[in-house]
């Protein structure tokens, strides 16, 4: 298995400049999916799965989408349930040797709930450099001001446990509007990073445009959710502009993340009714987007 030792191998992640480097100061790009939201797909959810996907993936991390407020088994409703799920997947990451991000997957300010999810979780598993906190999944019409404040109370929530795994946090606009935070960086905390969102089929080179110019003002971005088809999560799969963003993030050395391990019936989901719940997937188990997702990060990950 070309990653099994991932982590052993790159260890304590941090931020130099606008870089992700691992322990030995070296810049390192992590490939890999998000399993979908924890509240409707939570069958996925466990550490098998993630075995799975360091081995037949070829994944260098995994992010585990906590949904906050959408389906039946959602953190406002569910929070024992919910956290159960999520721990499985950060406990197979860590077994894997695999990176791992904890999703706070929602589109609204939940101040109270997050501060105490993320305390908990800092807590519990701030000791292992497996861990990525990514404290705000996708703002949507929160202004600027209100989502930094907002991060910067959960950042400090983190920091009393975890004093330097590196923090994720989001833009308005679902993640478009990087120039905001350029503009008005979060001060006084070290290894923060900025969570860019694109579907390649909806957002063309002005997102790409945008970012550059958000990383030549010094802010560091990480993109956190991807993938070839549009905003919707349906609609045809355009492999030509998401192999540009692919270009352009491998000639940037930013890391990506593509949605998603579910098997909803839309474009976006890899995996089909058919996929067993603990991975050992088929290639005929696998949607157009899964293979396709396999196939980048073989090719792309074998670099490591």
């Amino acid at each position: 298995m070309a990653n099994a030792q991932f982590v052993k191998k790159h260890g304590q992640l941090s931020v130099k400049g606008t870089q992700l480097v691992d322990k030995n100061q070296n810049p390192i790009v992590l490939r890999g999916v998000s399993f979908g939201w924890h509240s409707m797909w939570p069958r996925f959810y466990n550490e098998k799965t993630v075995n799975w996907l360091a081995k037949d993936f070829k994944c260098t991390i995994v992010r585990a989408a906590l949904g906050i407020e959408a389906g039946k088994h959602s953190y406002m409703i569910e929070p024992k349930f919910s956290k159960e799920k999520i721990e499985s997947v950060i406990k197979g990451a860590i077994k894997s040797d695999i990176y791992v991000i904890v999703d706070w997957h929602s589109h609204n300010i939940n101040l109270k709930e997050a501060k105490a999810f993320f305390s908990e979780i800092s807590k519990k598993y701030g000791k292992y450099p497996n861990v990525i906190y990514e404290v705000f999944n996708e703002p949507d019409h929160e202004t600027w001001p209100e989502v930094k404040a907002y991060s910067e109370e959960i950042i400090k929530v983190i920091r009393a446990n975890d004093a330097d795994n590196i923090i994720l946090v989001g833009s308005p606009k679902w993640d478009q509007d990087v120039h905001l935070p350029a503009q008005d960086p979060i001060k006084g905390y070290d290894n923060l990073m900025y969570t860019m969102h694109f579907y390649a089929a909806t957002h063309g080179k002005e997102l790409r445009n945008r970012t550059d110019e958000a990383l030549k003002s010094g802010l560091p971005i990480f993109i956190s959710e991807s993938a070839g088809m549009e905003a919707t999560g349906n609609g045809p799969m355009n492999y030509a502009e998401w192999q540009a963003y692919i270009d352009w993030m491998e000639n940037r050395k930013l890391s990506w993340i593509v949605w998603s391990i579910s098997d909803k019936d839309e474009t976006c989901s890899m995996l089909k009714k058919s996929a067993d719940s603990n991975g050992n997937w088929k290639d005929e188990n696998l949607k157009e987007s899964g293979l396709k997702t396999k196939e980048l990060l073989n090719k792309y990950n074998s670099k490591n």
